[in-house]
């Protein structure tokens, strides 16, 4: 094998380096596609499952898919909505009425026992999907033109630090991913169920 000359090697790196543009990373896009990651997991794991699979439980006290799914939807339409200053997608386009759920409008899901759990139940996925699209559509409009300097305005000061839009954003992503993840978990722990 012959070696390449240094010289060559760094010659068409640094033309590759000198002639690419090099901009800085469009924020908005970023974190849309992040959410858009969070929405194409959740389609994966409820599309073509009955009412009855989403509302499978793997034991008396674990989440069904059907709970993950809401709740990690309602946590990312309550926090976006409440960081750009916009009503609730919950409330605003009539979903609370369509699940009718026996908690308050305002019940995201944090702190909920098993009872609470099994009684989040739905007619179909569609529900559940409509939802989060809903959802996932207000937050995509809130993200554009979303700018790096954006990303340091306080949205919530009951925490210590208070709490920046960038940290708020990167805190729902991450929640919403493991919810989804444990959602995608209870999928396949029902797909090799044999009773």
């Amino acid at each position: 094998m012959t070696p390449v000359p240094s010289g060559v090697l760094a010659g068409t790196v640094a033309a590759t380096v000198t002639t690419e543009r090099w901009d800085a990373m469009d924020v908005a896009e970023l974190l849309a596609d992040e959410f858009g990651r969070v929405r194409g997991v959740v389609h994966r794991v409820v599309e073509g499952l009955t009412p009855e699979q989403l509302a499978y439980r793997v034991d008396d006290d674990a989440n069904s898919i059907a709970w993950l799914v809401w709740h990690l939807t309602r946590v990312q339409d309550d926090h976006v909505a409440d960081a750009f200053g916009v009503e609730q997608v919950w409330t605003s386009q009539g979903w609370s009425g369509r699940f009718a759920l026996p908690f308050p409008a305002s019940d995201t899901g944090y702190g909920h026992g098993s009872p609470d759990v099994a009684a989040v139940t739905v007619t179909s996925g569609d529900l559940l999907l409509g939802y989060h699209d809903a959802v996932h559509a207000q937050t995509v409009t809130q993200l554009a033109g979303l700018a790096p300097a954006d990303l340091d305005r306080i949205v919530d000061e009951s925490w210590d630090p208070p709490v920046s839009l960038g940290v708020r954003l990167v805190s729902v992503t991450a929640d919403d991913l493991q919810h989804a993840g444990q959602a995608a978990y209870v999928r396949g722990m029902l797909s090799r169920r044999t009773d």
